[in-house]
């Protein structure tokens, strides 16, 4: 009871040492508090939980922070723990060491939490329930997504579209007062209608695509992370964390939630997310035990205890703010469509002033017809109505030209074949981050893969294993190995890993993790060697640790056994720097002998013939240090690197994945180059790219196909770039080697895709054109620095991505072909026809369905095509290389020149030709156009092939929107005669437009045979001057 009361005593010295600024009303409830607080110290537990009771209203009201309290005393609260996350968020926000001592320490706050620092937290559906409800979710709140009425309502902002809307309404003015609302509705009525259909399908189409986004955003941000849970290993998703658990943290990883550092060695993070501040901090149990969620590890590794998740994490509220809305990111080929644009519109504003001042003339001057849809002027006898509504049927007809005119279907035919395309990909194994390189990928021409995992299967196995200059084959041979020998090599693999061993029982099946290449070794040591992993860990501490990455290509660890009370230093990593480092070796016998220079000339032989296989070649090298050179205040230092002794060399096979040489051959097919950038020796590198076919004995091995970076790191800039282009492969590569391949080649014009899964392999990721991350070995950090994360990590997912890359662009192309050949039609149709006769021949409605047909409905229908294997039989599209090209022209001009010529017919000759009224040769004149759209897109279907339907039956969502928009078509000339200003057709006039608009076929395929130059015309011109 004694010690209770210190307690409490000194729980009420730091309260009331607070600061004395503090007012009159803070310092009465210090000492209230105070008073309390000791009371309660001297009263039984059952008293102590009623005054706890009774003084719950005021501390809600009080800015005092009772957390404390709650952990101290030695109760339950009502959530089940001893603490509460409030008391958590606090300590974690203020980095307060003074806070984590009075709750006695980390092992204190695990012991509230109810976690078991070995073996996590348990592993039951109710535990983790109850912590969920406790702390809450590892979620963030996010902004509300963007409902269909916020898209409805910045569609009708448009300029073109308030301006229809007031001459919508002006029409229905002056028609309902002079014909009365039951006839006067129908010609403003029918416009409204039309601009509500545009509005609400274009709303309705972007609101779809950005639910696709916010969901393909969802899954990038869900993230495996590794935690402890019930004595086991595992890989959860970052939502499902709770407070309590146990969390693994490697080298790239980003911390999930705050926390606090467990056990670890070397562990640096980069905190500039939060603080601003570049320098990477370095986290430890004495001094900095705090880790923040939105974090990286740089450097170490080590376990944390999570205190606070979600909305509780001080990185919560910083999340919360993040809006991930990518719909209104605008791509290099939007960039590009978007210069078109005000060309045409500015095209079409000059046609559409010269529309209305001719037909404006025409009108005054009496010159138009009583029956069309303008009126007749006559002088003093025309109503004023009458001419403010003419003049207002003119200008709508205007304001219609110039939304003809303008192509603002362009984004939303990027937006569409992008989201479709995101969709495809993500089912395909790709998860596109970043809305560009759907498009940018199928501009590639240079790839810079990684091997591991990318080209092989990433399964590791030893299936070499060397003591001295003896190969050990099986498991009789390594029941020969000395006992001493033995143990140091068991030591370097138990101690110098990152990965873990785990048995249930006797009778269970080994469980390891971690990265492949520890796996391995992990496996090959329990089942090949017998090693207890658990065993050897009681027998040893560790003191320091320097840990693996990719600048090194090593690891060190420093431990002393209890036994001896000895300490040793253990190394592994690539075989040849490993030898370096030695300057002696045990034989098979265990017998210590000098590493001379044939005896390293030897080994060197081993290891060229063991990377020559194709085997990755690790080396394990040991040495006793004294104790004095690494007390605690030289812990920091480095491990001793020099005079080692070799332990022995294990070669690590790791098989080429299944069809990654068809799938490296159908890049070089399609124009584009594969050069392999690897950690991996010379040997080892030319053996995987021989196997895959991005080495040729027939012709890269003559050249200097194959460098190491050191090489290509000292060439002089003028050799780099002169070489650049020839080398295939790079061994030994370090990161800052593959960021300078990729300068060089996008200096030399390439369009350049880079993979990578490393924390160093941002910096490449970030300079190439596409940056390709690996979902299962990347890294957090390699993964935020990508544009596309290969959630399988096989080379043959890239080729995949290449081939809907070409595919974005061929569709977009696809869409203007068949748009700009409307621009162009209408746009003279109507000033031929207004200038000639007085009048254009589509009214305003009719203009708005052809303008509904020409955007959404075509981008729908002509976007969603699945790319063909015909793509990657093209060279890559240049980065400058215009959208349109001369091929495209050639269709677009013949197209709008047949349109133009069989609507000017009609119009001029029609009622001769048909022998019909006004009012069904204007209707004969509207379905005929409609229907040359609908054959037309058939041609669009393939800008360079004849045959147009190739390939069209698996595009299901084409011949829906073909359909649609047939029956739409009926519906209008058949039953909506008052709305859409049509006259009924009978059978033989529905032949006669259906077969006019059918000639469109047989034209584009004739002019389909008229070579063309390749480069634009204007190219040829520049070069002239």
């Amino acid at each position: 009871m004694s010690s209770i009361c210190n307690a409490k005593l000194n729980s009420i010295d730091v309260l009331l040492e607070g600061e004395n600024t503090l007012s009159t009303a803070r310092k009465r409830w210090h000492k209230a508090f105070a008073a309390i607080f000791f009371c309660r110290a001297m009263l039984d537990f059952q008293h102590m939980l009623s005054l706890v009771k009774k003084s719950e209203a005021e501390k809600k009201s009080t800015k005092i922070s009772y957390s404390s309290v709650h952990t101290t005393s030695h109760f339950q609260l009502k959530n089940g723990f001893k603490i509460d996350s409030k008391c958590l968020t606090e300590l974690m926000k203020e980095k307060n060491l003074h806070l984590l001592r009075e709750l006695e320490g980390i092992d204190g706050i695990a012991s509230a939490l109810q976690t078991d620092i070995e073996r996590g937290v348990h592993d039951d559906g109710d535990n983790i329930a109850l912590r969920h409800k406790a702390f809450g979710s590892n979620t963030y709140k996010k902004p509300p997504s963007k409902s269909l009425f916020h898209f409805m309502w910045q569609a009708s902002k448009d300029l073109t579209i308030v301006i229809l809307l007031g001459c919508a309404a002006l029409s229905l003015g002056f028609g309902i007062k002079q014909q009365g609302l039951k006839e006067g509705w129908y010609d403003g009525g029918s416009i409204f209608v039309a601009v509500f259909l545009i509005v609400a399908i274009s709303a309705f189409s972007d609101y779809r695509q950005s639910k696709q986004f916010d969901k393909l955003s969802k899954a990038s941000e869900d993230i495996p992370i590794d935690v402890l849970r019930g004595g086991r290993r595992q890989k959860i998703s970052n939502f499902d964390i709770v407070v309590g658990d146990v969390v693994f943290l490697k080298i790239g990883d980003q911390v999930p939630a705050d926390g606090l550092f467990l056990y670890g060695h070397s562990l640096r993070v980069d905190e500039s997310s939060m603080t601003g501040e570049s320098d990477h901090v370095e986290v430890d149990c004495s001094h900095n035990p705090f880790l923040f969620s939105g974090t990286k590890v740089v450097d170490g590794y080590g376990q944390m205890l999570v205190t606070s998740v979600g909305m509780n994490s001080t990185w919560g509220q910083m999340m919360s703010l993040i809006n991930h809305d990518t719909s209104d990111q605008q791509t290099p080929l939007q960039e590009r469509l978007s210069k078109l644009t005000p060309l045409m519109a500015k095209i079409g504003l000059a046609v559409a002033f010269m529309v209305f001042v001719v037909l404006l003339a025409r009108y005054f001057t009496g010159n138009t017809k009583k029956e069309n849809e303008i009126g007749k002027f006559d002088g003093s006898k025309t109503k004023i109505d009458d001419v403010v509504n003419a003049v207002v049927d003119i200008i709508a007809i205007a304001v219609i030209v110039v939304v003809i005119a303008i192509p603002e279907g362009f984004p939303l035919a990027v937006t569409l074949t992008l989201a479709y395309s995101m969709k495809k990909m993500m089912a395909e194994q790709a998860l596109v981050r970043r809305l560009s390189a759907c498009e940018t990928m199928g501009c590639a021409t240079t790839i810079c893969t990684d091997k591991t995992g990318t080209l092989t299967l990433n399964q590791m196995k030893v299936t070499k294993f060397w003591l001295g200059q003896k190969s050990v084959e099986d498991g009789a041979a390594y029941s020969s190995i000395p006992h001493c020998l033995l143990d140091l090599i068991l030591e370097g693999v138990a101690f110098n890993t990152t990965g873990s061993v785990y048995r249930p029982t006797s009778a269970s099946e080994f469980e390891f993790t971690g990265s492949p290449t520890e796996k391995a070794i992990l496996s090959w040591a329990a089942l090949e060697l017998n090693m207890d992993m658990e065993g050897l860990t009681k027998k040893c501490i560790i003191q320091h640790v320097e840990a693996f990455n990719s600048q090194k290509k090593r690891s060190g660890v420093l431990m002393k056994r209890k036994a001896d009370n000895t300490t040793h230093v253990h190394w592994k990593g690539a075989a040849e720097m490993i030898l370096e480092m030695c300057s002696s070796y045990y034989d098979a016998s265990g017998i210590t002998k000098d590493l001379t220079d044939d005896e390293r000339m030897k080994f060197e032989q081993t290891i060229q013939g063991m990377a020559a296989s194709s085997l990755r070649c690790i080396a394990f090298a040991h040495k006793q240090v004294q104790d004095y050179k690494y007390s605690d205040e030289k812990i920091h230092e480095k491990l001793e690197d020099s005079g080692l002794i070799l332990l022995g060399l294990v070669g690590l096979k790791d098989p080429c994945r299944p069809g990654v040489r068809e799938a490296v051959e159908a890049c070089q097919f399609a124009g584009v180059q594969v050069k392999l950038i690897t950690g991996d020796n010379v040997f080892t590198a030319k053996a995987i790219a021989t196997e895959c076919g991005i080495l040729r004995a027939d012709r890269d091995m003559v050249r200097e196909a194959v460098v190491e970076g050191v090489e290509f790191r000292n060439y002089t800039p003028e050799q780099r770039m002169q070489k650049v282009d020839e080398i295939c492969v790079m061994a030994r590569s370090s990161p800052f080697d593959k960021l300078l391949m990729v300068q060089c080649l996008k200096q030399k014009g390439h369009v350049v895709a880079v993979t990578g899964d490393g924390t160093n392999d941002a910096p490449a990721l970030k300079e190439a054109d596409i940056g390709l991350s690996m979902g299962i070995q990347g890294t957090e950090v390699a993964k935020e620095s990508s544009d596309i994360v290969i959630l399988d990590d096989n080379f043959a997912t890239l080729v995949t991505v290449l081939r809907w890359g070409r595919g974005v662009y061929a569709n977009i192309q696809k869409f203007v072909q068949f748009q700009l050949t409307i621009n162009v039609a209408t746009l003279v149709i109507n000033f031929v026809a207004a200038a000639s006769a007085g009048e254009v021949p589509l009214t305003a409605v009719q203009l708005l369905w052809v303008n509904l047909i020409m955007d959404t409905m075509a981008a729908l229908a002509l976007a969603t095509d699945k790319p063909t294997k015909e793509l990657m039989e093209r060279p890559p599209v240049g980065r400058t290389e215009p959208v349109i090209t001369c091929i495209m022209w050639r269709n677009i001009l013949s197209q709008a020149l047949f349109q133009i010529a069989v609507l000017l017919i009609l119009q001029f000759r029609g009622r001769s030709i048909f022998g019909v009224n006004e009012r069904i040769n204007n209707t004969l004149i509207f379905n005929t156009f409609v229907f040359c759209q609908v054959f037309n897109e058939f041609n669009s279907r393939n800008i360079e092939k004849n045959n147009v339907f190739k390939g069209s039956q698996g595009n299901k969502l084409f011949w829906v929107i073909i359909a649609i928009t047939i029956a739409v078509q009926v519906v209008m000339v058949e039953l909506l005669e008052r709305f859409a200003d049509t006259e009924r057709l009978s059978w033989g006039q529905w032949g006669a437009c259906i077969g006019i608009a059918a000639i469109s076929w047989p034209i584009s395929w004739v002019f389909k045979c008229i070579p063309v130059p390749a480069k634009p015309i204007f190219s040829y011109l520049k070069r002239d001057k």
